[in-house]
């Protein structure tokens, strides 16, 4: 106790110093309460938590509280001891609790603050601190029994139980700040896998916890929550205080409708998350919602009920839709509902009436009415019947609540225009009609409807179409006179001049219109072509004449055979056609690097196959992403400085964390993905934030990691040993063969590698082509390093070593070099040194390693040619001293050798003065070797001499 108030004491003295300091510097900043100061003062934590803005928040106070009292302690011989049970961590941790109490135990607040970890610690520490029963599953507790404060707190953990399951199922959000265990190395890697390790217990007991809570709903009676007083009490440790906070009214009382609305909302969502795997759980979740809603009128306040009133009609209407539960009667029907339920009747017609009658309320979304034309478009894929009219006149319905609002028409009914019948531009001008109120429509819808009636006429190809819609009432009421006039001239001289790319398609007045074209120019057409809307165009002409697939009439089209599969098992041949010389045309253009027309082809295929198939969806939208990816790397090799925009950044790493089942995936994105993420010094994301899954399903992230952890550690004083060793490892790997013992027939024992055998996380070739994609200069220094170090173990020549920059990070031996392709070794290094110099060949470390292995071959001539291109870069060509580093005396005595051995005794002459230790017996054996060497020996012996040299 003296010992826990001396350093209370010192606290409170450097709190005095923290305060002048600041006040002195800072005098109008106000000061930021500190954590220790509420050990101090017991009232201060309530006072400061009334303030209107309190600092820190609350939720930053629970982070602090927790974070101290859970440090760790190091002892005496340095090792690493749990957090000690004292007095000053059990305040810290009451704190914490209290500071919970004061929120009133807010969910929703607590989860949004704090991270799994810190809330499971918290909530684990509300359930010691109310005596809840240690060793015993809380699915075996009778809740009838406990202590009222006791029951709610495991009430409180369940919820929280369950609702971080469904939490975790929603996309990932950024890290919150939170209590890190000291000591480790990486602080954000030890948070996701301590989430991880709860979220795999938590899901374990989520049928538990929801037993737990199912029987919370059968009892009537009210419930009492910790307050802070009781917490007070608590922490008294009194008799008295036990038998207050064990009362039946001790704490802030919850209504049993409060808490059963509460855990109905709860019980609710975790219904609808299992029901994506087990269908008859959606209608537990409905009944639950209902439960709660009905809950909600009851009650007169819902002070204590924190639950997202639009989330809860969310998912009551996605429970009706998926339960099929209509009730005509319900006065709380909505327009979802009874588009729904018509759906699900089959009454496809009263859809498309339905949907007219929205263009003049616009009560339903458009992102809901295109999901109703994706599950119709679905169902007709699927083989049902009848329904390709009722498509068109969904999209028809569609097209004309876009054009009210004056949003781009969809590519699907821009292919409607291109055959229309008679009838389908009928049913437009029906819809057109009914859609624009004439008597309250607005300046704006009139002004928009007008612009769909001249897009409408400029679309079609067929005069006699053209003339059904000039000559229709609505089109006269909202076209002026001229207007009119004007576009019917337009499509009049058209007709006579329409061209299909080079080459002219018929009249007008001919019928059919494609009969005049042949399919070999067509088809001619079709090959040339990089215009979208030109391509769709074409295979509505060619399938017109012919329904046989045209996606085989060019062997240079080709898609991924990841994707083939996909795109063949598209039963309409016209959209299969289009979805596959889409694509191919898109990757042609990214091959050469035509990055514009390629995105245009790649938009269009985006936008057909988001309306049948999600899994053609996300392929088209990885591919864009690699698209981007590419165009911006090109457009850094070719010395663009700009950064890549953060909505690229941050898709990249979606895709990086995208795990979806049964999504074929090309892995040259991800190759690419990491390899952008590199050259783009996202170290901290490949080495802190990547999911662990990632880490281990894809190499590519695990190198990128392996790399990155390197990159990042090179200036630290140690130098990245750990990290670098890891690295090592790897890539020792993946130049390994599979080594077999054979006896021969005059029994000795010889070793026979399998070459082709790849250990390693990737096989060489593999390697190499992701290296390739890398530019980041110290991520290839970093590689170079590394083969220089594993190229000199392997050959095992200390005469001809090659040098490189942080040769000291990497191990010095090799335990089982027979296993290491010394020949593959060998070929990498240079190809990444080479590699390396056509990105700067102004890089004097990779010259001077460049030289040394062409010297190691005996290669002097182009040796000494990069040692004197290192000396020149250095130097400004001569003009100044090469730096010491540089032309140390390794590199020099090489030159000197290599001049040697071209017969070049003067240059042998001149560098031997270039020495710390100026090599005279080799100088003046050079000069010997010479006819004219008086002015060199003469040289020689002078100072000054030396000075000119140098």
């Amino acid at each position: 106790m003296a010992m826990l108030r001396i350093n209370y004491g010192r606290m409170s003295a450097e709190a005095a110093d923290r305060v002048a300091a600041v006040t002195s510097s800072r005098p109008g900043t106000p000061l930021q309460t500190s954590w220790f100061e509420f050990l101090l003062d017991a009232s201060l934590l309530e006072k400061h938590l009334q303030n209107s803005n309190p600092d820190p928040t609350g939720v930053q106070l629970v982070i602090q509280f927790l974070e101290q009292a859970s440090k760790p302690l190091v002892n005496e011989q340095n090792q690493v001891q749990p957090p000690a049970d004292n007095r000053r961590n059990r305040t810290l941790k009451l704190l914490a609790l209290k500071v919970a109490a004061y929120m009133k135990w807010d969910l929703d607040a607590l989860e949004k603050g704090l991270t799994i970890p810190v809330l499971n610690m918290l909530l684990n520490e509300l359930l010691c601190v109310s005596k809840v029963p240690a060793g015993v599953k809380h699915v075996d507790l009778d809740l009838s029994t406990l202590p009222p404060t006791t029951a709610m707190a495991v009430l409180i953990y369940n919820r929280w139980a369950i609702r971080t399951i469904v939490l975790s199922s929603f996309p990932e959000k950024q890290n919150k700040p939170g209590p890190h265990q000291m000591n480790m190395l990486s602080v954000v890697q030890q948070e996701k896998e301590m989430t991880d390790n709860i979220l795999s217990v938590l899901k374990e007991q989520a049928s538990d916890s929801i037993t737990v809570l199912v029987g919370a709903l059968r009892l009537k009676k009210d419930f009492y929550v910790h307050t802070m007083r009781t917490l007070d009490l608590l922490a008294a440790d009194t008799a008295a205080a036990n038998g207050e906070t064990e009362s039946s009214t001790a704490g802030l009382r919850i209504s049993a409708n409060e808490l059963h609305c509460q855990v109905h909302y709860d019980l609710g969502a975790i219904f609808f998350q299992q029901g994506c795997t087990d269908q008859p759980t959606f209608e537990k979740a409905r009944d639950h919602f209902r439960q709660t809603k009905e809950l909600l009128k009851k009650l007169d306040s819902t002070v204590h009920v924190h639950l997202d009133e639009k989330r809860l009609a969310g998912y009551w209407n996605a429970c009706k839709a998926l339960t099929g539960d209509y009730d005509s009667c319900d006065s709380q029907t909505t327009h979802y509902d009874q588009i729904n339920g018509l759906l699900g009747a089959r009454n496809y017609q009263t859809v498309v009436e339905a949907f007219i009658k929205d263009n003049v309320s616009r009560a339903l979304p458009k992102d809901f009415r295109r999901s109703v034309l994706r599950e119709v478009l679905y169902k007709a894929q699927q083989g049902e019947t009848g329904l390709d009219e009722v498509c068109h006149q969904l999209c028809v319905c569609n097209a004309v609540r876009d054009a009210l609002e004056g949003e781009v028409l969809g590519v699907r009914f821009q292919q409607l225009l291109m055959k229309p019948s008679k009838r389908l531009v009928d049913f437009i001008l029906e819809v057109c009609t009914q859609s624009l109120e004439r008597e309250r429509s607005s300046e704006a819808s009139r002004r928009n409807m007008a612009t769909f009636m001249h897009t409408l006429c400029e679309s079609l190809q067929e005069l006699s179409l053209v003339f059904v819609v000039s000559s229709h009432k609505l089109f006269t009421e909202l076209l002026k006179e001229e207007e009119r006039k004007l576009l019917v001239e337009q499509m009049r001289k058209r007709s006579a001049a329409v061209k299909l790319s080079a080459k002219p398609l018929p009249s007008f007045y001919d019928s059919p219109a494609s009969a005049s074209v042949s399919v070999g120019q067509l088809e001619q057409q079709l090959i040339l072509s990089l215009d979208p809307r030109k391509i769709r165009q074409i295979l509505n002409e060619l399938h017109d004449i012919a329904d046989r697939p045209f996606w085989r009439i060019n062997s240079k089209w080709e898609v991924p055979p990841d994707y083939i599969n996909v795109i063949l098992a598209i039963k309409d041949n016209l959209t299969k056609d289009q979805v596959y010389i889409l694509m191919a045309k898109g990757l042609h253009c990214i091959a050469i690097r035509d990055f514009l027309h390629a995105r245009q082809l790649f938009s269009a295929c985006l936008e057909l196959v988001t309306e049948f198939s999600p899994r053609l969806r996300q392929v088209m939208l990885n591919e864009l992403l690699l698209m981007e990816v590419r165009a911006h790397e090109t457009a850094a090799a070719d010395g663009c400085k700009e950064r890549p925009p953060p909505d690229l950044v941050s898709r990249v790493r979606g895709y990086l964390e995208m795990r979806i089942r049964d999504l074929p995936l090309r892995q040259v994105v991800g190759e690419e993905c990491v390899a952008f993420m590199l050259n783009w010094r996202e170290n901290d994301y490949l080495t802190l934030q990547v999911p662990p899954s990632a880490v281990i399903n894809n190499p590519y992230v695990k190198l990128g990691q392996l790399l990155a952890s390197t990159c990042k550690e090179l200036p630290g004083p140690k130098e990245s040993r750990r990290t670098a060793k890891e690295l090592w490892d790897a890539v020792v790997q993946i130049c390994s063969v599979s080594v077999q013992h054979k006896r021969s027939s005059d029994g000795r024992v010889g070793l026979i590698k399998h070459r082709d055998s790849s250990l390693g996380i990737l096989h060489r070739s593999k390697f190499i082509t992701f290296v390739k994609k890398i530019r980041e200069p110290l991520v290839l220094t970093t590689l170079i390093s590394l083969f220089v170090r594993l190229h000199s173990i392997v050959r095992d020549d200390i005469v001809n070593e090659v040098t490189a920059e942080h040769l000291s990070i990497w191990p010095a031996s090799l335990p089982n070099i027979q296993a290491v392709d010394v020949e593959a070794v060998a070929v990498t290094v240079k190809e990444l040194v080479t590699y390396a110099l056509t990105l700067n060949p102004n890089n004097q470390s990779w010259l001077i390693t460049q030289a040394d292995i062409y010297f190691a071959t005996n290669q002097y001539s182009a040796a000494l040619n990069l040692y004197l291109q290192a000396g020149s870069v250095s130097s400004d060509f001569f003009t100044k001293a090469v730096p010491p580093d540089v032309y140390t005396d390794q590199v020099l005595k090489r030159m000197i050798k290599c001049c040697s051995m071209m017969n070049c005794h003067t240059q042998v002459a001149v560098l031997c003065q270039f020495l710390r230790e100026v090599d005279y017996m080799t100088a003046f054996k050079a000069l010997q070797e010479q006819n004219r060497y008086a002015l060199f020996r003469t040289a020689l012996t002078t100072k000054k001499g030396t000075q000119q040299f140098h």
